[in-house]
């Protein structure tokens, strides 16, 4: 049987990248666990685009 637990996959999506008009998007898929964490993640990834670290927050 499977396993049944709290962690669940989320996306993380460039929060500069909609305002700097470059076309594209960057996005990152990871893991959260939802009982020690119930509200969106905000994490600092790095932006192949723009060539920079940015912040990334968790999308629907």
């Amino acid at each position: 049987m499977a396993k049944k637990g709290n962690r669940v996959q989320v996306i993380l999506e460039c929060t500069e990248h909609k305002e700097s008009g470059k076309p594209g998007t960057s996005r990152y898929i990871s893991t959260k666990n939802r009982k020690n964490t119930p509200d969106r993640i905000e994490l600092k990834k790095f932006n192949p685009v723009l060539r920079k670290m940015t912040v990334h927050k968790e999308i629907k």
